[in-house]
């Protein structure tokens, strides 16, 4: 049975009104107050997950472990634009990322999807995020320590313009402004066989990085973007949700072959 720590991202439900209140333990101390009533944090550590926590006034809530997915999308301080779980997952598997894999990501942003990867590669696995800008490294490892991933991530305060230290990466993501002028750095940091990602917002970019990809030892090349459409859990009128967040970022994945294998692109 899973007991919550004192590191721990909980949750307090309110089943009667619906409403979820995201709570760090390690940084908040003391009371929790709400319109009905106080809960002493302290007294949470130890408890099941599951459990029914009482306020002073005898109200109750719900105690629930924080998912990644909550976490990233109504937790997560931001400062830059994040990638999304549905393109999270989808870059996830592309790139085979499972545990024990040495990944190598620029930038690391608002630390999203470090923590994505940071969670697939496990214990004996590692991350490794370059990032040039100070803020962004100091607030993605602010979140990474509030989901207890801090030491499954290596950040390297530097420029990828200066190339990667790595040769052996089992995987590598770039979320760059211009991935085209660091292809050639990606190909050597990756083992052979391995997979890139990368993603970028426009089309034109897109364009620029299949041109340089094309004169470079990759082969399985793929541009895609994830749809995601969700729906009214009401029965009695089941149908599409008004609004759908359409187009966040176009994906290319690519795998790394010996150089001078000749591989021809479909059209």
């Amino acid at each position: 049975m899973d007991r919550v720590k004192e590191s721990d991202t909980v949750i307090l439900f309110d089943p009667e009104k619906g409403k979820k209140y995201f709570l760090n333990l390690s940084l908040t101390k003391g009371e929790f107050n709400t319109e009905k009533g106080k809960i002493e944090l302290s007294q949470l550590v130890g408890l099941p997950y599951g459990s029914t926590v009482k306020t002073h006034k005898g109200f109750e809530y719900l105690l629930l472990p924080c998912s990644l997915y909550e976490f990233i999308m109504y937790k997560l301080n931001r400062l830059t634009q994040i990638v999304y779980p549905k393109d999270a997952a989808y870059i996830l598997l592309r790139l085979d990322v499972k545990p024990g894999d040495k990944v190598v990501e620029s930038g690391i942003g608002s630390g999203a999807l470090t923590a994505v990867f940071a969670q697939a590669v496990g214990k004996s696995g590692k991350v490794i995020s370059y990032e040039k800008r100070e803020e962004f490294i100091r607030n993605a490892l602010s979140n990474l320590r509030k989901l207890g991933l801090e030491g499954r991530v290596e950040v390297k305060h530097r420029d990828i313009a200066e190339g990667f230290d790595e040769t052996d990466a089992d995987a590598l993501f770039l979320d760059v402004r211009e991935p085209w002028l660091y292809l050639d750095k990606a190909y050597e940091a990756l083992k052979t066989g391995r997979f890139l990602g990368i993603l970028v917002p426009t089309a034109n970019q897109v364009i620029e990085t299949l041109r340089k990809l094309k004169t470079l030892p990759f082969m399985d090349v793929e541009v895609c973007e994830i749809l995601l459409r969700k729906y009214k859990t009401v029965p009695e009128r089941f149908r599409p949700e008004d609004r759908m967040p359409a187009h966040t970022a176009y994906l290319i994945f690519a795998r790394k072959i010996p150089g001078g294998v000749k591989v021809e692109w479909k059209d």
